[in-house]
């Protein structure tokens, strides 16, 4: 059976290494699905349903912001959890966006 895009969307998360994080459009791009950022974003909404839980915290927008973190509770869930994995977070931001930055595409 075929999966759909929001099962695609968790296996690519599944694989985002610890320490490093991705964007929706890079995720949506991997899929060959380029222009479906907002669909993946769309899809991360429901990803604290998914078991075993997926590393959704490594998700963030095409510049680093914590864009999901209302999908955390509490919010600062999102930016501890990157903090935890080395991450710096400042003004819901992660910092040294580019040396942290998984990009699916080139390295799956």
């Amino acid at each position: 059976m075929e999966q759909t895009f929001y099962e695609q969307v968790f296996e690519v998360v599944k694989l985002i290494p610890k320490g490093r994080v991705t964007s929706y459009g890079a995720i949506a791009k991997s899929l060959g699905a380029g222009g479906s950022s907002r669909m993946v974003g769309h899809a991360m909404r429901y990803a604290g349903s998914v078991h075993p839980p997926l590393p959704a915290h490594r998700v963030v927008n095409s510049v680093g912001l914590l864009t999901g973190k209302f999908h955390f509770n509490p919010p600062t869930l999102m930016a501890a959890l990157l903090e935890n994995e080395g991450i710096i977070i400042k003004n819901d931001k992660v910092q040294n966006f580019t040396t942290h930055f998984w990009n699916p595409l080139t390295e799956i």
